[in-house]
């Protein structure tokens, strides 16, 4: 048998964190496993093609259960998921085109607005109702970004639909369920136009995620919810702070 890659305990490491955080608040899965990704060093076409492939599992279970418990809204879901999937795939293959450390300081950048978002909703107490429906171009514009930067779908769409007067319960479900076809959008497309088979480490991510989804669990129940989004969040922001602060360091040298 084949020796295990040396990067497969770190991203067993990354997966947990990442799961242990998305399990604690229900979100920020791929944003926290990108962040800790970038900064080890990966270009971030890898970056994206290996968090989304962890994805297409848990994004599907999620889907579906929240598809068992009726927490879909059908109309929102038709305007997420098609936008959304082309969205992605444009995204990704714009990111398996371009050259990574190119990419690299907008990758960190858009992270660190993702950290920013985290702690803005976290000091937030109330969602403004507006009576709107939801446009095609958020689930475009998600898709795409959520590929750019490794994640971020469900941070940019469902706080999008509460603030837009969607009940919680039918935006954090819908936003859910429309996630798995985005990211298998992604995931195919990083499959045809980037050079990407390293499915050990996709590997290595879920199984760090099942260790830590009961920790994560615990974590829900005794930690309230804005002091875990605003601890991610300030995570987020320093690893994120920490990659630009590399990359200038690396480009002036």
């Amino acid at each position: 048998m084949d020796a295990l890659s040396p990067e497969f305990w770190p991203l067993v490491f990354v997966g947990f964190l990442a799961q242990l955080i998305d399990g604690a608040m229900g979100m920020a899965y791929g944003v926290s496993a990108s962040a800790f990704l970038t900064t080890m060093g990966h270009p971030p076409a890898f970056v994206s093609a290996t968090v989304h492939a962890a994805e297409v599992v848990t994004t599907g279970a999620s889907g579906l259960s929240h598809a068992w418990f009726r927490n879909l809204d059908r109309s929102i879901f038709i305007k997420l998921v098609l936008p959304g999937m082309v969205g992605g795939a444009a995204g990704a293959y714009l990111l398996s085109s371009l050259d990574g450390n190119l990419l690299r300081p907008f990758v960190f950048a858009y992270l660190l607005v993702m950290g920013v978002l985290l702690l803005r909703r976290a000091s937030r107490r109330t969602e403004p109702e507006l009576a709107r429906a939801p446009s095609h171009a958020l689930g475009g514009a998600a898709g795409f970004l959520d590929a750019i930067g490794g994640g971020g779908w469900g941070m940019v769409t469902t706080p999008s639909l509460i603030a837009r007067g969607v009940p919680p319960r039918y935006a954090v479900g819908t936003s859910n369920a429309a996630e798995f076809f985005v990211t298998l959008a992604i995931s195919i497309t990083f499959l045809f136009t980037f050079d990407w088979r390293r499915f050990d480490l996709v590997i290595a991510l879920l199984g760090g995620g099942v260790i830590a989804a009961p920790f994560g669990a615990w974590i829900a129940k005794h930690v309230p919810p804005r002091i875990a989004m605003t601890a991610i969040g300030l995570m987020v922001m320093g690893l994120s702070a920490y990659g630009l602060f590399n990359w200038w360091l690396s480009s002036h040298t």
